[in-house]
């Protein structure tokens, strides 16, 4: 039970590693979730601006930035989509050598693709929750938080936990670009709480 136990920590760990390390997108589609946080923080931000909600403002615009450093670093600085899958596949066969395990012998070398329609069905989507949800997250953002509380500080905490091992992530691998974004779109979030301590939105 404990070797299965230490196995399974491995395999998880080795999984969240490669998420936090992320992969350059491909194509306009790969691109739309990398930038639609960029917009839709960024226009939460003049709205907050003009409603002269200074401090959350700056804590969107902090978030908008973020995400755009962590855009920039994703196209110069991480692994294309092939490399991520040979570098895993690499990762993999070592972690089961490690533990004792030997991989399948067409370890590398089998791809699997979706079905046609499910691959057009993934790709529909992938093109338009993004835009969806900047649609719906800029009039959201503008009205909450509306003041810190326990379900703010839960909602924000998510953000800043990933994002905060992501730029240590990104420094360990020598990725600046991707080290500072994550680390603004950490600090953006701590922002929000802040400002929404410092500037209670009115019920209207």
């Amino acid at each position: 039970m404990t070797s299965d136990d230490s196995n399974a920590r491995s395999w998880l760990r080795l999984a969240f590693l490669r998420y936090l390390d992320g992969a350059r997108p491909s194509g306009a589609s790969g691109w739309v979730p990398h930038v639609a946080p960029v917009v839709t923080q960024a226009a939460a931000g003049g709205g907050h601006w003009a409603a002269r909600h200074r401090q959350r403002a700056l804590a969107e615009w902090a978030g908008a930035a973020g995400f755009g450093l962590v855009a920039w670093g994703l196209g110069t600085e991480a692994p294309t989509p092939a490399e991520v899958r040979e570098d895993m596949q690499r990762q993999l066969r070592d972690l089961a050598r490690a533990l004792g395990k030997e991989g399948p012998a067409t370890t590398g070398t089998e791809t699997h693709e979706p079905p046609p329609v499910l691959a057009h069905v993934l790709r529909l989507t992938g093109r338009v929750s993004p835009v969806a949800w900047m649609v719906i997250g800029v009039p959201w953002r503008l009205r909450h938080p509306r003041r810190l509380t326990v379900l703010a500080i839960a909602t924000e905490a998510p953000t800043v936990v990933v994002y905060g091992l992501q730029a240590a992530r990104a420094v360990q691998r020598r990725r600046p670009r991707m080290a500072a974004g994550s680390a603004l779109v950490a600090v953006g979030s701590v922002a929000r709480l802040r400002a929404a301590s410092a500037e209670p939105l009115r019920l209207r």
